[in-house]
């Protein structure tokens, strides 16, 4: 698991990457950080997340290989913790003022580190950074967005013109690039977090296995009095599903895993109260009516995901039970 107190290294900056089955996009990743012009001291702390495929000997004999092995450290966790878990290990393995959640499908873009550091001392009541995202392609990413609730839900389920520009305030994506003032939460696809903000709120919640774990830190964060900034001059690029499937089974309308609903369950829960969870599944369900009356204007109705419409109860009489079949 992760190392002893006594043998923790240190560094301004410690960028944790988690690894699951992706060693030749994690070694990408990393050389992408260990070539930042910027010259900070960081440490990229690698966590295998029980790939159990081959992956831990690859890094171990791609770190081995490094001329400056210190700068890089392999942690291999004996189960397979899900993102939260990944990354709170990542954290825990080094001393730092500042940790970079990275993730595996990601490079960083020269100067990237530097511009972040800009950034987070301008700002001392900030304890996220969010830099800007771009695709593979050049496409700019949405990474920064409002939190979800009813109205929120009602607008998914929708997926119409008028009611998304009705209830524009409540839509979870924020235009790029965003307004700053708007920002509730921002994507941990790669994100910089205050070593003081993260030992006052501690560390990311065990609960959610992947996907909702970034909504609920940045609320948690937020109902503390941290705020979340951008750093628009540190790029990034996130090759589109490099570390997992459930971006192109969302954009196939395929069923979604398990836990996906239930970390949605979960986090609706904590925000919102057993009756938010509820009036945001009934919203969403109303919007797939709304959605249905699109065919009397001869236009198509937006899919949803396969089974969405009984899998959202996922963990409804349980909301912070089981993670949900990984």
């Amino acid at each position: 698991m992760g190392l002893p107190d006594k043998a923790k290294p240190s560094a301004l900056i410690n960028i944790s990457i988690i690894n699951y089955r992706t060693p030749d996009l994690t070694i990408q990743c990393v050389r992408s950080v260990l070539d930042d012009e910027s010259g900070a001291d960081c440490m990229v702390t690698i966590v295998d997340n029980a790939s159990e495929d081959g992956s831990l000997e690859k890094l171990s004999e791609f770190t081995s290989s490094l001329t400056d092995t210190a700068r890089v450290q392999l942690v291999a966790s004996n189960t397979n913790t899900g993102f939260s878990g990944g990354h709170n290990q990542g954290v825990a393995a080094c001393e730092a003022t500042y940790h970079l959640v990275l993730n595996s499908d990601a490079i960083l873009k020269p100067g990237f580190l530097s511009a972040m550091l800009e950034a987070a001392e301008r700002s001392s009541d900030c304890g996220l950074f969010a830099p800007r995202i771009d695709y593979d392609d050049g496409t700019r990413q949405i990474n920064c967005f409002r939190f979800p609730g009813a109205l929120s839900e009602l607008i998914r389920g929708a997926g119409t013109g008028p009611v998304t520009r009705l209830l524009r305030d409540h839509d979870v994506s924020l235009e790029n690039p965003p307004d700053p003032d708007q920002i509730e939460w921002a994507s941990f696809a790669c994100i910089l977090l205050r070593d003081k903000m993260l030992r006052a709120i501690g560390p990311m919640d065990e609960g959610y296995f992947l996907y909702f774990e970034d909504v609920e830190y940045c609320w948690r964060a937020r109902q503390a009095g941290w705020r979340i900034c951008l750093a628009p001059t540190a790029r990034a690029v996130h090759f589109r599903g490099g570390s997992g499937p459930v971006k192109a089974s969302q954009s196939a309308r395929k069923r979604l895993p398990s836990y996906y609903y239930a970390s949605r369950t979960r986090v609706l829960y904590q925000m919102h109260g057993r009756l938010g969870l509820t009036q945001a599944n009934l919203m969403w369900l109303l919007g797939r009516g709304i959605a249905q009356l699109r065919l009397l204007a001869g236009k198509r109705v937006p899919p949803a995901n396969e089974k969405e419409a009984s899998d959202i109860w996922t963990n409804f009489l349980n909301p912070l039970g089981d993670r949900g079949a990984v």
